[in-house]
């Protein structure tokens, strides 16, 4: 994990909050015996004092396992079989804290080894003095499973890798880095003896999204207007006709189921104003057999808002293991596909009209995750709605206790150019006092590229002129490499001193590569 500033003795004078963070879990969950959480504290403590080992500057010897395991549902895992290599190498952008931390060293485990051009891509990014001791703290751990499964499955299948994962580990401290965390994320953590920096499995259902309403309502978040429970094709009719009547000028409601992500559980119902309830629960009930069975678990319906101007933006939280919690950023996330649902892409910072809304109301929703036992990196979706007035609305929607779309674009920039983020503004500001921000995507994408070799795509960047200059600290950000030899899919992180500037070198970029930027699938936000 790339801990911005901070030193070891600000992280162990926080140990002792850790008692006190465990005690509010505990009366949070009652179910949660007091000797249930010895080891909840146990492992706290040690997780603690590994992340104050992975400050900039220590000197601490100690190991951070990436893991970037999707534990999704079946239908999103279906979905990515051939894209999930290029989504565990999203994760590889964790390489580049190595530099600022000399005492660490990265595992990075994934079911498809990088290519070594890409491994020297990476060293590229860092100054020419720095590449060699570098090179030596990358290792790279391979379970061969081309299966939609999530690494983490995959590498519990296999005790002879398990084995030599734990002996890569053995007397160093440390922890596991997950993507998100599930039953199996937990279960490779305990078998290595490291401590696993996420959301514990038990608490996953705090991102579900009917909790995520009641969540952020706790927290004096403003929500668009609807009902949560949901469970039935009675409760989904009664909540959107609900919402007709107190809101005339909606145009639709939109459905999502508590367990989902990435705008898969997503499902968009219009509100005809002339049809009557009989038509409104035909509608619904016409809705994919497996999409009602997933209603039948828990779901949400909310009015679908519009203005003359809406933002899907979201804010970047972090949660250390004595409760604190950090904003880390504010993004404009870019949406697509058929309903307007997908993630694609995203601008940091968001809107200077909303971007300190946006991290006090992050703040206040962490503060309340974190009361309830959550830790780690998590994110939390708004959005903005614009009236004639000029003035912006804001409504939260969900939270998503994993990383996400946000997550890689951020770790290149404050790797890479280190400074702090600047609340006030949204901006991050660079240790020279210079602002920077960034355009990013996950989809640049044209089929013809489909078996580019990734040394022809890093030169055409690099005879541009645009590939990321140490001296300025602005320039492009080449990712998941992978993509190329599936359906022609690249990534990249656009580093400039403005939007505008960010902007020009992301296009400057697509021109560059000849490619039309638009999205031909989802992306696990």
């Amino acid at each position: 994990m790339d801990q911005e500033a901070g030193t070891t003795t600000d992280w162990l004078r926080h140990l002792s909050g850790i008692d006190r963070q465990v005690g509010s879990v505990t009366a949070q969950h009652p179910a949660r015996r007091l000797d249930d959480m010895h080891p909840v504290l146990e492992s706290r403590t040690a997780l603690a004092r590994a992340l104050a080992a992975n400050q900039p500057g220590s000197t601490t010897p100690h190991t951070v396992v990436v893991l970037p395991s999707y534990s999704v549902g079946d239908s999103l895992l279906a979905h990515y079989a051939a894209r999930l290599p290029g989504l565990e190498h999203r994760q590889l952008h964790a390489l580049l804290m190595l530099p600022r931390v000399p005492s660490c060293e990265v595992v990075f485990v994934t079911c498809l080894s990088p290519l070594p051009q890409v491994i020297e891509y990476y060293l590229s990014l860092v100054p020419p003095g720095q590449r060699a001791d570098m090179a030596g703290r990358i290792h790279v751990l391979e379970i061969p499973d081309p299966g939609p499964r999530s690494v983490s499955h995959k590498l519990l299948d296999r005790p002879d890798l398990l084995d030599r994962l734990r002996q890569m580990v053995a007397g160093r401290i440390g922890y596991v880095d997950p993507w998100n965390v599930t039953e199996a994320e937990a279960e490779v953590a305990d078998r290595i003896g490291l401590p696993l920096y996420g959301t514990a499995p038990d608490l996953w259902p705090l991102g579900f999204k009917s909790a995520g309403r009641r969540i952020m309502r706790a927290a004096g978040v403003p929500l668009p207007p609807g009902r949560e429970d949901v469970r039935s094709v009675d409760d989904v009719v009664a909540a959107a006709t609900e919402i007709a009547r107190t809101s005339p000028a909606a145009p639709g409601v939109v459905v999502k189921t508590d367990n989902s992500g990435a705008g898969d559980g997503n499902r968009l119902i219009p509100l005809q104003r002339s049809a009557d309830t009989m038509e409104l629960r035909s509608a619904v009930a016409s809705l994919e057999p497996w999409y009602l069975d997933d209603v039948a678990h828990g779901a949400v319906v909310e009015e679908l808002l519009t203005g003359d101007d809406v933002r899907s933006p979201s804010v970047q939280v972090e949660i250390t293991p004595e409760g604190r919690v950090t904003v880390l950023s504010t993004h404009e996330q870019v949406l697509a596909g058929p309903t307007g649902q997908v993630y694609v892409g995203c601008d940091f910072p968001a809107r200077l009209d909303y971007t300190t809304r946006l991290a006090r109301y992050g703040a206040a929703v962490g503060r309340e995750l974190a009361r309830r036992g959550a830790l780690g990196r998590l994110g939390i979706d708004f959005v903005t709605v614009r009236d004639r007035t000029g003035r912006w609305d804001v409504y939260g929607l969900e939270i998503n206790l994993r990383k996400g779309g946000t997550t890689h674009p951020y770790s290149a920039l404050r790797n890479l150019v280190p400074g702090r983020y600047d609340r006030r503004t949204g901006r991050w500001i660079a240790a020279d006092g210079t602002p920077r921000c960034y355009r990013a995507t996950d989809n640049l994408v044209d089929p013809a590229w489909t078996g580019r070799d990734p040394d022809d795509v890093i030169g055409v960047i690099r005879s541009a002129g645009l590939g990321f200059d140490h001296g300025s600290g602005t320039g492009v950000v080449l990712h998941m490499f992978c993509g190329l030899e599936v359906d022609g899919r690249l990534g990249l992180t656009a580093i400039g001193t403005s939007p505008e500037h960010a902007a020009d070198l992301y296009q400057a970029t697509a021109a560059a590569l000849s490619v039309p930027v638009g999205d031909s699938g989802l992306t696990v936000a």
